[in-house]
């Protein structure tokens, strides 16, 4: 079962995919005592991978400075104004700590102690301690400070944040394609028999691409989201796409679709699933994204393929409360002749105008161009300047 497993050169990267392959062929081998069965994981040079660590080589993300001399990080660049946003949450609370327990807080200790919070619970499940020195609704609006900050710096905030991870997008959609047709044509070659100029052996199952497991960070799995359009509020997919300004993530109490606990929690993964269903005499594909699954719950859309003779018929349902993006896009019936139709049209094609060396690679100002001066000129001026020395001295001898 062809399966390619690639990872970002980061250790943790490479033993989470060491560790998913270890499980994933337990038993499925002659290795050792658990029957391993072996397989490889695969890596790109840190300085030309576009798809798992696009924000490392996208230069405009990296330097948005030209004209200064220490370039800035684009991260960086934009800190200041997510603390302008998160600073009077935190004075206020920092206030209230003040009164509640009668010690000179400051708005760092506060800081610290949401971070000692956070570590606490997510590491060690307690949250009676550092926690229990917020009130819940404290506890809210400290959650939402850190949602903005991951929305601006990671997430919608900015289009360059996901727009340079178009390469990933367009070789997900490309791996599906490309297993869809291994199959349809080793389907017709099975109903030509002879008469086929296909060769069924390269199209046997088993013979192409299983899956395509991909383990990095938050910085790659983010931008995915977005691209797909997830975690928005209602209308705000077609804003994304016609590249307008969004909103900020509503402030407690309200509700709200972008969470930094579900758009990027820890071994936090997005998977899309292509499934094969034949009945009936005809091939049926089911499509189905999955985010944060445990263990493969999805949480957003299904797109059902009835792929008939030649054509497909698209179908779309959605087990998500959260969003209906794909029905808002791509509701009804239609009928047309590849799997990538839809999903092309609405989600990848938006998107593939922002070519990624067009959007990353940084635009230097050409310095003003002084005219030449000729060879000619250069010596005609010594030779006078020389003439004019002599004479200064000849007056001064005389």
């Amino acid at each position: 079962m062809p399966i390619k497993v690639d990872w970002v050169t980061v250790p943790r990267a490479s033993a989470s995919a060491v560790a998913f392959g270890m499980g994933l062929f337990s038993g499925r081998g002659s290795l050792g005592p658990g029957h391993q069965q072996a397989f490889a994981v695969t890596s790109e040079s840190r300085a030309s991978d576009i798809l798992l660590r696009f924000f490392e080589c996208c230069q405009n993300y990296k330097l948005t400075s030209q004209s200064s001399l220490k370039q800035a990080d684009f991260r960086k660049s934009q800190e200041p104004a997510v603390d302008e946003l998160k600073e009077p949450i935190f004075d206020e609370i920092t206030a209230t700590l003040r009164k509640r327990y009668g010690l000179n807080f400051t708005r760092q200790d506060t800081s610290s102690l949401w971070f000692l919070c956070k570590q606490e619970a997510s590491l060690l499940d307690i949250t009676d301690q550092a926690c229990g020195l917020f009130s819940p609704s404290e506890v809210a609006l400290l959650e939402w400070t850190d949602d903005l900050e991951l929305f601006t710096l990671k997430g919608y905030g900015k289009s360059l944040n996901y727009q340079m991870g178009v390469p990933l997008l367009k070789d997900v959609f490309q791996s599906m394609e490309q297993a869809i047709k291994a199959k349809e044509e080793y389907s017709l070659s099975e109903l030509l028999g002879d008469d086929s100029p296909l060769a069924p052996e390269n199209y046997a199952p088993g013979s192409y691409e299983k899956a395509r497991l991909r383990f990095a960070h938050a910085e790659t799995v983010v931008p995915f989201s977005c691209l797909l359009g997830l975690f928005l509020e209602q209308s705000e997919f077609k804003q994304m796409q016609r590249e307008e300004p969004l909103q900020y993530p509503p402030k407690p109490p309200q509700k709200r679709n972008w969470r930094g606990s579900t758009v990027a929690p820890f071994a936090g993964n997005n998977m899309l699933v292509l499934y094969s269903c034949p009945a009936n005499s005809s091939s049926k594909y089911l499509c189905k994204y999955c985010t944060m699954n445990t263990p493969f719950q999805c949480l957003v859309v299904i797109i059902l393929i009835c792929v008939r003779s030649r054509f497909s018929r698209y179908s779309l349902s959605s087990n998500s409360k959260t969003l209906l993006i794909f029905k808002i896009a791509c509701g009804g019936l239609f009928l047309i002749e590849k799997f990538h139709i839809i999903l092309q049209e609405r989600i990848v094609t938006p998107h593939m105008k922002h070519e990624y060396y067009a959007v990353c690679n940084v635009k230097l100002e050409k310095p003003e161009q002084k005219p030449a001066t000729s060879k000619l000129s250069q010596l005609f001026h010594w030779l006078f300047s020389q003439r004019n020395d002599d004479t200064r001295s000849l007056e001064v001898d005389l």
